[in-house]
């Protein structure tokens, strides 16, 4: 799609525990959300890291979010690695969320060690060092961290160690009333009858998924996989690679990934998650949050 052609279709686009599920009672148009619609900071990764223009800080995220349109935020720990445990810079993140009116959902946790490590010493320190985000998931009014679930060895022996780090700080998340979700995100968490054998094995209410529609090897039918981690799902993320003139995801049939979505009951957030390198970082958000808006709409009104 031509730059101009881009533009033209986006203008003015840019103008509590959840044990069981989180359900919205929010109203739109005079009718009941199919589900909510929020932006997950990985799609400014590029700017946030300087390797896209406008540079972006971590504290002006929620803010660049609301021009968006965007009222719900999922932080990703990469962006404020040191500031965990930093209470006045969390104070600062939560008043600017606040003064735009923007709610913060979720941390994605990566970086702290595999919760499935072979080795009990180091699980059990990767367990542990996701207790700060717990604090700072509980500070900002979060309602979950998203963690990974990584291991090593066999197919069994992973779903063994994974439910074990899971099932440990899951129990710990409960202090905090904040759930743990985990997303496909590359290894046997990919395998959606892994990682539900894994879900069911903690056994724990406030452990479920967060399924990404791209996150899955080529052989896997991606439908047929978010469908197997929707009925433990906590969080949605809508990854977006590209999109046609008519404004459609190009390689991700959105349409059906979102009934398929709302089908399983379902109805909170859906994050905006682009990671395509044609558009740029905003382009990609504005045409996927359009993309989005347009099947909420279509569903309002079957």
């Amino acid at each position: 799609m031509k730059r101009r052609t881009f533009l033209g279709i986006s203008a003015g686009a840019a103008g509590s525990l959840c044990l069981a599920g989180c359900e919205s009672l929010n109203m739109f148009g005079g009718s009941k959300v199919p589900f909510k619609i929020s932006l997950a900071q990985w799609s400014w990764h590029r700017r946030l890291r300087g390797q896209q223009q406008p540079k972006m800080d971590n504290l002006d995220f929620a803010a660049n979010a609301r021009k968006f349109g965007v009222e719900a935020v999922e932080y990703v720990n990469q962006f404020f690695m040191d500031k965990a445990e930093d209470t006045a810079y969390l104070a600062d993140m939560k008043k600017r969320a606040k003064d735009n009116g923007v709610e913060s959902v979720l941390i994605m946790c990566d970086g702290e060690g595999n919760l499935g490590d072979p080795d009990s010493q180091r699980r059990t320190r990767a367990v542990e060092n996701h207790y700060k985000w717990l604090e700072a998931a509980k500070y900002l009014g979060c309602h979950s961290i998203r963690v990974n679930a990584a291991s090593s060895g066999t197919y069994e022996e992973q779903i063994e160690l994974a439910a074990d780090g899971l099932q440990r700080l899951s129990t710990k998340a409960i202090e905090y009333k904040l759930n743990v979700i985990v997303e496909n995100h590359g290894g046997l968490s990919s395998n959606s009858q892994w990682l539900t054998r894994v879900i069911k094995k903690v056994g724990l209410p406030n452990c479920g998924t967060l399924p990404d529609f791209g996150n899955f090897p080529p052989v896997a039918d991606k439908y047929v996989s978010v469908e197997m981690l929707m009925p433990y799902a906590k969080g949605v993320s809508a990854k977006s690679y590209d999109f046609n003139e008519q404004g459609d995801e190009t390689t991700i049939d959105f349409y059906r990934m979102m009934k398929i979505v709302v089908d399983s009951g379902y109805n909170s957030y859906v994050d905006i998650e682009y990671e395509g390198n044609r558009l740029s970082e905003d382009e990609g958000i504005i045409a996927t949050k359009k993309l989005l808006e347009k099947i909420q709409q279509q569903m309002k009104n079957a």
